[in-house]
């Protein structure tokens, strides 16, 4: 009974995302963009690019889920990322 335990234990673990909080997106920067853009550090499983409801744009901040937290230290080791001419 112990071993199946570990064994759950790993299958959690091993869906674990990372993630890294961007803010300061330009309003014209969709999510595909920003996936694309991060994926050259990593494998990017999910963009959450919020949006207002009454607005329609998004909301200028989103979250990158990375699989490992490598990948995550991959992005933090850049001195800065510039999407359209913006830091962010």
């Amino acid at each position: 009974m112990a071993a199946a335990s570990v064994v759950r234990a790993a299958g959690r673990r091993s869906r674990r995302l990372f993630d890294i909080f961007v803010a300061e997106i330009p309003w014209t920067v969709s999510s595909k963009e920003l996936k694309e853009y991060f994926s050259q550090f990593g494998s990017v499983q999910r963009c959450q690019l919020p949006f207002d409801r009454d607005t329609g744009f998004h909301r200028r901040y989103c979250w990158i889920k990375f699989s490992t937290p490598e990948e995550v230290q991959n992005v933090l080791q850049k001195d800065s990322h510039i999407l359209e001419g913006s830091k962010v």
